[in-house]
């Protein structure tokens, strides 16, 4: 593939890649490792491929396969980290009622892996069924049943998320002036 053509390909396929990464690895910083080891493995193989129309396939598959070999060699070799309260875990949420997208996307980063990356690449890069199938390598049932699960999960975790929002909220009563009659 000509330089133009990478170019062109990572302007395209750069923001996809890197939300799928994001919602597999539930890391901004590893997001963007496994984004760039996939585009620098097509920089030094994505020239094997004969049909240049299966190149996000390739993108997508190629980066599902070292986010798995990654989490394979994290169970070898566990990482051992002080953990830091994150702001955003501290803070009251104004309106428990909203989802929006960040209560979503917290909720689906709960799901479980095999069933998060089906309905990641369905919902949110609009894959169809058999390209689902073509990138997790499972056969286009178990992708829809993946997708029914992932989906019961999901839904599952919003309303546990509402419930327990629903509880943390405090709610503050307007400052008025109190005048006293009397």
């Amino acid at each position: 593939m000509r330089e133009p053509d990478f170019q062109q390909l990572v302007d395209q396929q750069y923001a996809p890649l890197f939300r799928f990464a994001l919602s597999l690895s539930r890391s901004e910083a590893d997001a963007a490792d496994l984004t760039q080891q996939t585009f620098f493995l097509w920089a030094s193989k994505g020239d094997q491929l004969r049909d240049g129309s299966k190149a996000k396939t390739w993108l997508f598959t190629t980066l599902y396969r070292e986010f798995l070999s990654r989490c394979r060699h994290e169970v070898r070799f566990p990482k051992v980290e002080i953990e830091h309260v994150r702001e955003e875990e501290m803070s009251i949420w104004p309106n428990a009622n909203a989802l929006d997208s960040t209560t979503v996307l917290e909720a689906l980063c709960d799901v479980e892996e095999p069933f998060r990356a089906p309905v990641t690449l369905f919902y949110l890069e609009q894959f169809s069924y058999q390209e689902i199938a073509a990138v997790l390598e499972v056969p286009l049932g178990t992708v829809m049943s993946r997708l029914s699960r992932g989906k019961a999960l999901l839904r599952q975790r919003l309303l546990s998320k509402e419930e327990t929002l629903g509880k943390k909220v405090v709610v503050f009563q307007s400052k008025q002036r109190r005048t006293s009659h009397g």
